[in-house]
């Protein structure tokens, strides 16, 4: 990146970190071969805070200038961009940039600027699971609404579909069943193995347990014991895509929003269970979560409930 174009797009800056600014960009561009699109978001993410620390001090920004900023410089920064509407997720993105940018000057031996790396990064909201109505999930899980296919394909599919909503399974889970784990007959558990290779003993209802074994009375495939217990249309195993794309046909039929997923089924077996008195531990239990603060979040989907818990249970209410 050539010196003119350095100082152009670096007013705030003198002409020296002018120039280290446009060879770190240079050298992102070349080396690191990073696309356009994102030189772009950090030449004005430099820019933005250039312009910044100039009026802040009232004066040009020097690489000593830069060398010497405080924690306070950092965080009154991040305040006048949040007054200017900028999202969490954008000032993350920004302080990755300048963290980027002192990280050069660090390994080139032209500067130590390690301010932007004590920053406290921006906290992200938590993004809620959507759950879906009771009636909803009920007529999603079933699958009854897709029947252009063959019958056993709706059925395998609607096995899946009751093993995420009635037991609270994730797609990849329900598909690392073996056969001769079925949760059927008076086999009412089962043990999986989730997320970081953690075990847990999730019970089976009735109507899901009945939902494979249709799947299995239809079933044309031979099916190994210690193989998958589903299968896709050839009798190799189910890839989760061909899940993803059922839901989303049953979500045209059925007239559901975008939000209703696989996954949600997930969301709404917590969500639902919680609606109907389900304490917060059992419920971290069975969904497998590490940490009781995971599980949680599902309490602000409730709030109305909780809200009539305490005015009917609490004294002062």
């Amino acid at each position: 990146m050539s010196k003119p174009f350095a100082a152009l797009a670096f007013p705030h800056a003198d002409a020296e970190l002018a120039g280290l600014a446009g060879a770190w960009l240079g050298r992102l561009s070349g080396e690191r071969r990073v696309s356009p699109l994102t030189l772009d978001a950090y030449a004005r993410d430099l820019r933005q805070f250039l312009a910044f620390a100039a009026q802040r001090r009232g004066e040009t920004v020097t690489l000593a200038a830069l060398s010497a900023l405080k924690p306070a410089d950092i965080r009154a920064f991040m305040a006048q961009r949040r007054e200017q509407g900028v999202t969490s997720r954008s000032l993350m993105r920004q302080l990755a940039g300048l963290r980027s940018f002192a990280r050069h000057l660090g390994r080139e031996d032209i500067a130590t600027v390690d301010v932007f790396s004590k920053a406290r990064s921006p906290k992200l909201a938590r993004v809620l699971p959507k759950a879906l109505p009771v009636d909803k999930a009920r007529e999603l899980a079933s699958g009854e609404a897709d029947e252009a296919r063959p019958a056993w394909i709706v059925a395998r599919d609607a096995a899946v579909l009751a093993l995420l909503y009635g037991a609270g399974l994730r797609i990849s889970e329900a598909l690392s069943i073996r056969r001769q784990d079925a949760p059927v007959g008076s086999v009412d558990a089962l043990t999986i193995k989730g997320k970081g290779g953690k075990t847990r003993a999730t019970p089976v209802i009735q109507p899901v347990r009945t939902a494979v074994e249709t799947y299995l009375n239809l079933c044309p495939h031979p099916l190994a014991p210690d193989g998958p217990l589903f299968v896709g249309a050839r009798g190799g195993p189910l890839s989760p895509r061909i899940i993803q794309l059922t839901v989303e046909r049953l979500r045209g039929a059925l007239g559901l929003p975008d939000s209703a997923t696989p996954h949600a089924l997930r969301h709404s077996f917590a969500t639902h269970l919680l609606g109907r008195g389900g304490d917060l531990r059992s419920i971290q239990e069975l969904l497998g979560h590490a940490s009781l603060s995971t599980t949680q979040i599902y309490t602000a989907i409730d709030k109305a409930r909780l809200l009539d818990a305490y005015k009917s249970a609490h004294p002062r209410a």
